[in-house]
């Protein structure tokens, strides 16, 4: 078993919320939504003075206009949350070498073989010690940026996660070695990272509500069927999957140069539900160039392109397919257009759209060869970022893309 609880997982509680609150003090102590404005769109994120009428991030943001009418609707300026996220890294990498973002407002830090360094004899042992930096951790973070913060501590990943939201608001939660299962036993699975609403659901279907439950899984059905998650479950809390993971993107427009990892992905929720394909044409080809100048920014390029569509009635598809490692409109256009005309089976309007690039590679691509494979046009999009780079994204768009031969 693995021995030291120094995995820390620092959350920024509220962020959006709270840069809105420095930014206008008058805010501090009132119900706020920040979101997108009007009755589309989902909520970003909401203060604690408004998650007592049930509003949460993710919620139809329409939704959170009826729970709590008089709350503060803010729309998200994400250029200047972004400046905040970045101060609090390069604090929080004064603590220890390692650090890496999970989000914009989450961070892990690996603070093993820091013993040492931070030791005081009134410490009853390492692991009080590094609490103790923890805390002192979260009031510098308080104290330079004003913003506040929760620390979780453990052996694992998923276990500093997890402790991180007992810790909220503004506190600090370590949990030993050995006693996981004791803390989160009778925790809802939901609360485990990676098991979501689905899953969620999926377990309750056979009587599985808790953590503890899902650990001590028997023999029979349900183990055939969950027995992965459960052992994945147990190898978090009992230290045996204790690495920290590679660094993601803090936001969704900061694309690190080279970043083979994870996706890049854009998506639009229209103000009013959309029939014409015309728009839904153009909406695509704006992502499509979106998330290419993005890749081509990171100077990556991807093999899986995946169409998101969600209608009216809010029923969601996603269709992919894998084709020429690529960053360039064109071929990721032809392919979405292709994916739409194959997945939208139903006459409603459209709500949602998103494009996602994943399978990212690094590497240059190689030349097409004379008896096979595509001929792209790379200076093209070099030059169109050349001329964005100078005068601004907008200054220069796309037109209408032709049908590509690029596809496989």
């Amino acid at each position: 078993m693995y021995s030291m609880a120094r995995l820390c997982c620092l959350d920024l509680d509220t962020f959006f919320v709270s840069v809105e609150r420095l930014l206008d003090p008058s805010l501090i102590g009132k119900p706020v939504v920040v979101g997108a404005v009007g009755s589309r769109g989902v909520v970003t994120a909401c203060s604690y003075e408004v998650r007592r009428f049930g509003v949460r991030s993710g919620m139809p943001i329409s939704e959170a206009r009826r729970l709590a009418p008089k709350a503060i609707f803010l729309p998200p300026r994400h250029d200047t949350y972004t400046p905040y996220a970045k101060q609090v890294r390069a604090l929080l990498e004064r603590y220890t070498p390692i650090v890496q973002t999970a989000s914009i407002d989450e961070f892990f830090l690996d603070f093993r073989g820091c013993e040492g360094l931070y030791r005081r004899p009134e410490d009853l042992d390492d692991h009080a010690t590094i609490e103790r930096v923890a805390w002192e951790m979260r009031e510098a973070v308080a104290k330079e940026t004003g913003l506040p913060a929760s620390c979780g501590l453990g052996a694992t990943r998923a276990v500093a996660k997890m402790a991180s939201g007992l810790a909220k608001p503004a506190g600090v939660c370590m949990v030993r070695p050995g006693t996981e299962l004791a803390f989160f036993g009778d925790i809802p699975a939901r609360k485990f990272p990676g098991i979501g609403p689905v899953m969620e659901a999926r377990l309750a279907e056979v009587g599985l509500f808790t953590l503890g439950q899902l650990v001590e899984l028997g023999p029979g059905r349900d183990r055939a069927r969950f027995g992965h998650l459960s052992e994945r479950v147990r190898a978090a809390l009992s230290g045996a999957r204790r690495e920290l993971g590679r660094d993601r993107p803090a936001f969704r427009e900061f694309d690190p140069d080279g970043v083979t990892v994870g996706s890049i992905s854009n998506e639009r929720t229209f103000l009013a539900d959309v029939g014409d394909d015309h728009r839904v044409h153009e909406q695509l080809r704006a992502l499509s160039e979106r998330v290419c100048w993005r890749a081509r920014k990171r100077s990556i390029r991807a093999r899986t392109i995946t169409l998101k569509l969600r209608y009216a009635d809010f029923h969601t598809i996603t269709r992919g397919r894998t084709i020429y490692a690529t960053n360039q409109e064109e071929a990721v256009f032809a392919c979405v257009l292709d994916l739409l005309r194959k997945g939208r089976t139903r006459p409603l309007p459209i709500r949602l759209l998103g494009v996602k690039l994943s399978n990212l590679v690094g590497q240059p691509r190689q030349l097409g060869l004379p008896f096979g494979g595509p001929t792209e046009r790379p200076n093209v999009g070099v030059a169109v970022d050349a001329v964005r780079q100078r005068f601004g994204y907008d200054a220069i768009r796309f037109g209408t893309a032709k049908k590509s031969s690029w596809i496989m």
